[in-house]
């Protein structure tokens, strides 16, 4: 998840003056891309440095001496998601919780989600949310309903959902007319995500449910819940496709309107029907040209059933995750380019983090959801930055980048691509982007979503750079052997 970018002109403890920092850095790098521009008959994107050419995967997989090198085989990822589990307090086992679940840990795990807000929120329509409003939805919470114990109860999640800060659909915003940065909404849950209900809202519309990376508040139409050993096992299903496209979408069906046309967004993975009978329609369809999966679907009394749904054999889907390469990871993230920013997977599209993430999931790579853990997670090999660390350290690190390596500043994160006229290029899903344009001044682009751009030209403000305001590089290698360091 992205944090807006600072737009306050005070000045980083570490930054020189603007008319002799960065100025001077871009002074150093720019000519050579536009006098590469200038060579180039390549109409304009609009955005610094970046040509149309730098928009198609193949031209910066073409450059790579070992495109197809396998950065983490299965076996690795495994060890790796093992790593993670064990070692990120942002992951969490739902399968470990505590049964019966004691009222002190259900009301901590709602109120660290749905604390008051501190500042004044707007609506819709530029009015700030009235305060009756606020106690009107910490009246919804219904913590004073929370009993001493309760069971825990699993469900599978039957729709791409959103998880929100508290159980309303009530977009809030920061400031009037700054629609596109819901602060009630947190993350989404995906079609077969298993979760733990850990509480229900006053009018039981909402579930408050945790799931392996969030909790928070979903709609209860979107649950479905069922035994235990059903929903944990629904994900370890043998055989099953992963889908591998941006998203892809199940064929349309009226027969069974539960599992038609449903989004299903890049990493997830499904049970295959391998038995289904080659001359049995499904929903009405014979099944020849299609995938049939098994999706979970929710009865009318609110419980878990399963029903057979056609993914196309011409969608973007894999029988397997995809080995994780150079070449995969390239072509995986171009895959959202020009797809609308969208906070906390608003818009049902994603942000930064979750962008990042989807592209790893692809591969069967966990991460944390959002930008704050990723950063710091002590289960990747992190490079970490500190306030005082001068610019020649963070351009050393820059130069190194290597395609895959996760690149943080406050609230952002950027994948690497590679690089070109002497600067490190950028994939990111940014709600921002700004730059020095020929007078001097800073250009605010508002990209608002999944673009190429070179990562030294960037403004984190006026006064400071991206590669000012590095705080960690996150890069997926093999660990190394016990009783070995990692080279920085």
């Amino acid at each position: 998840m992205t944090i807006p970018y600072p737009a306050s002109t005070a000045r980083h403890p570490a930054a020189r003056p603007r008319s002799t920092r960065w100025c001077l850095l871009l002074a150093a790098l720019l000519p050579a891309a536009l006098a590469a521009h200038e060579k180039t008959p390549d109409p304009p994107t609009g955005v610094v440095a970046v040509r149309q050419a730098d928009l198609a995967p193949q031209h910066w997989i073409a450059p790579l001496s070992e495109p197809d090198r396998v950065i983490l085989d299965r076996a690795a990822i495994a060890v790796q998601n093992a790593r993670m589990r064990a070692l990120d307090k942002s992951i969490l086992d739902i399968a470990a919780l505590p049964d019966p679940l004691p009222a002190a840990f259900v009301r901590g795990q709602v109120e660290a989600i749905s604390a008051p807000p501190t500042r004044t929120l707007h609506d819709e329509h530029g009015r700030p949310v009235a305060p009756d409003e606020l106690a009107a939805l910490q009246h919804a919470l219904a913590l004073d309903a929370v009993q001493a114990t309760r069971p825990v109860h699993y469900g599978l999640v039957v729709h791409r959902a959103d998880l929100r800060a508290f159980p309303t659909r009530m977009r809030v915003f920061n400031s009037p007319g700054d629609t596109d940065i819901d602060r009630f909404q947190e993350s989404a849950l995906f079609p077969g995500d298993a979760v733990a209900v850990l509480h229900e809202s006053r009018d039981r519309q909402w579930l408050f449910v945790a799931s392996e990376r969030y909790t928070a508040w979903i709609e209860t139409r979107h649950v479905a819940l069922g035994d235990r050993d059903a929903v944990l096992g629904y994900a370890r299903r043998e055989p099953h496709v992963v889908v591998t496209g941006a998203t892809v979408r199940t064929t349309f069906t009226p027969e069974e309107p539960r599992v038609s046309a449903l989004q299903l967004d890049m990493g997830v993975r499904l049970p295959l029907r391998s038995d289904w009978p080659p001359m049995q329609p499904v929903n009405g369809q014979h099944p020849h040209a299609s995938h049939v999966v098994e999706l979970p679907v929710r009865d009318a009394d609110g419980r878990l059933a399963f029903a057979p749904a056609l993914i196309p054999k011409v969608a973007d889907v894999s029988p397997d995750y995809l080995p994780l390469t150079p070449a995969n990871l390239l072509r995986q993230s171009f895959k959202f380019l020009g797809e609308r920013y969208g906070w906390g997977h608003g818009y049902d599209a994603r942000d930064c983090s979750g962008f990042v993430s989807e592209v790893y999931r692809s591969f069967g790579v966990l991460l944390p959801r959002n930008t704050r853990d990723q950063a710091v997670s002590p289960a990747l090999d992190r490079i970490g930055f500190a306030t005082e660390d001068g610019l020649d350290g963070r351009m050393r690190a820059v130069r190194e980048l290597q395609v895959g390596d996760l690149v943080y500043i406050p609230g952002h994160v950027m994948m690497a691509i590679g690089h070109q006229d002497g600067m490190a290029y950028m994939i990111h899903d940014t709600n921002g982007g700004s730059w020095a344009g020929a007078d001097g001044r800073r250009v605010r682009a508002s990209l608002n979503g999944v673009s190429v751009t070179p990562l030294e030209p960037m403004l984190f403000s006026d006064t400071g750079t991206y590669v000012d305001h590095i705080t960690s590089i996150q890069r997926m290698r093999p660990l190394p052997s016990e009783g070995t360091s990692r080279a920085p």
